[in-house]
């Protein structure tokens, strides 16, 4: 199975474009061909980023149901200390938890804060993990 990380960066386009590629992704992760993982801090993260005022309109049940899809198929890690590689503060609390998973990718839109991959972990969007998976859908 496929170990992943998911930025926030995914969770907001899947619920912008249910139909898109970000969307897709969870297909996938209820389907259990990929697996999530999270922290504590990347959990707070995916309900602080829907605070922002410029996604308050977005469709409070999908983001809860993205949410909550996250939640039970996630499994929990506690990172083993605090990364310094991105700029982006709460961006190396990605990092932390790709390592702590031994993630195979984190899956991010917002490449530009994740320049580089890290130990074995690997840097896609979601189109390119889709490609990696064949696209042609969940089996």
């Amino acid at each position: 199975m496929i170990r992943v990380v998911i930025d926030t960066s995914v969770l907001v386009s899947a619920v912008i474009s249910p139909t898109g590629p970000n969307a897709r992704l969870f297909d996938f992760i209820v389907s259990k061909e990929i697996r999530p993982y999270i922290t504590d801090d990347v959990l707070a993260e995916y309900c602080l980023v829907f605070e922002f005022e410029r996604l308050k309109h977005l469709d409070r049940r999908r983001i809860a149901w993205l949410r909550g899809v996250l939640q039970r198929a996630s499994i929990k890690v506690k990172p083993p200390g605090k990364l310094k590689i991105s700029e982006h503060e709460e961006d190396n609390r990605i990092y932390e938890c790709a390592v702590a998973a031994k993630a195979h990718y984190i899956v991010t839109e917002n490449t530009r804060h994740f320049k580089k991959p890290y130990k074995t972990t690997k840097i896609v969007n979601a189109r390119q993990l889709l490609e990696i998976l064949g696209s042609a859908g969940p089996s």
